[in-house]
């Protein structure tokens, strides 16, 4: 039998379905096709959080390390791209910043400067995309920080990140990818090599190349400079979107804001920014229902298993109060666990919290509605708001 008639739900799923308003479809495969056969996908997709975790956690069986992914076609192998010895020689030199406390101590002024800033060029207007005039710009000054590349600014920094996303998301869809991504890649290596030999062992890139190569490094960077951009841009923006549309939820945090931890949780648990995670069998193996042959395409729908009802109650509503929100897995699970999942915690608490505090009234504008949209990386659009001026204004 062919697996798309042993698995009817899958081949009825379109991409399109997964990238407009993916849940209601995963939900059925999470229910009758936990691991189903897309023939849109040419892959098996899994929704089940048991099995989602089994994927991710066992790089012996299935694994990143493949032609196939795109990333590391456009900036060579990195942490992103490899398992085994090979990814821990890579992660390693990056993983000392990105501990709590090391989070804490290193970036928390920062972020609080660069939130206040921007919320303070933006307070006359009364409105905004938050998306595009606020968390984006915000995560690429973050990213900027970070890496402590030398003789950069973020428009630049934002510039190569665009074109490298560009150029994956071209070889993604199967077509080739333009030569602006290799360019930007190029003009980032050099950046690169320069803070290696201007900053020494007193930067992030400059300690990690005691351990890798310059490549490597910048490779890495490049990785750092994705997540750091595009997830964290999601994750500001869809917990907003998620707070201004419950009013309930939004008078809770009001009126403690400790429970913004709860609000973020929740929000990546409903709606992660990186929607799903791919990896490639290694061997044959059964998974659930379905028999995996070697060398597939295996893709986890964090979407899918952050919304399954045998681990979260009433999944589809938003509960800043839920008392497991924290087992949601948009961080993804096992060796790949994003490196920087603390610093996208802190900055995305620390922009919530002072968009609330000083914009009074802050509310969706009515009359630009949106809602998230994507395949891979899901978030809104844009996310238009309004806030009241004071009366003198």
């Amino acid at each position: 039998m062919s697996k798309a008639r042993s698995f009817p739900l899958g081949a009825a799923t379109t991409l399109d379905e997964l990238t407009r308003d993916p849940h209601a479809r995963l939900a059925q495969l999470r229910a009758h096709e936990p691991v189903s056969w897309l023939p849109e996908l040419d892959g098996w997709l899994v929704t089940r959080r048991d099995l989602a975790m089994n994927v991710m956690r066992d790089a012996a069986a299935f694994t990143v390390d493949d032609p196939r992914f795109s990333t590391a076609q456009v900036v060579g192998p990195s942490m992103l791209s490899l398992d085994g010895d090979r990814h821990a020689r890579h992660r390693e030199p990056f993983a000392s910043p990105f501990r709590p406390r090391a989070v804490h101590d290193g970036f928390a002024s920062f972020i609080e400067r660069e939130v206040d800033r921007r919320i303070t060029a933006l307070e006359p207007a009364g409105a905004a995309d938050l998306r595009r005039a606020f968390a984006g710009p915000l995560a690429v000054a973050v990213v900027t920080e970070a890496l402590g590349l030398v003789g950069t600014t973020a428009e630049t920094v934002l510039s190569w990140y665009d074109a490298i996303v560009r150029s994956v998301s071209d070889i993604t869809a199967g077509r080739a990818a333009g030569a602006d991504g290799d360019a930007a890649y190029a003009q980032l290596r050099a950046a690169v090599e320069s803070t290696i030999a201007s900053r020494g062992t007193s930067s992030l890139l400059g300690s990690a190349a005691g351990r890798l190569t310059e490549p490597e490094v910048a490779s890495n960077a490049a990785v750092l400079m994705f997540g750091g951009i595009e997830t964290v841009e999601a994750m500001i923006t869809n917990a907003l979107l998620h707070l201004l549309r419950d009013p309930v939820q939004l008078a809770l945090v009001r009126a403690d804001a400790d429970l913004l931890d709860g609000a973020i949780e929740e929000s990546l648990r409903l709606e992660p920014g990186a929607a799903v995670v791919d990896r490639y069998a290694t061997r044959d193996t059964e998974l659930g229902p379905a028999t995996i042959r070697q060398g597939e395409l295996v893709t986890v729908s964090l979407a899918g298993a952050n919304r399954d009802p045998a681990v979260f109650p009433d999944p589809d509503r938003f509960d800043i109060r839920r008392e497991n929100a924290r087992l949601q897995l948009a961080f993804a699970q096992g060796p790949h666990y994003c490196i920087a999942a603390h610093l996208a915690r802190l900055e995305t608490r620390i922009a919530l919290q002072r968009l609330l505090e000083r914009l009074p009234a802050l509310r969706l504008d009515p009359d630009r509605p949106t809602a998230p949209y994507g395949l891979v990386f899901r978030k809104p659009p844009a996310l238009h708001v309004l806030w009241d001026l004071p009366a003198d204004s």
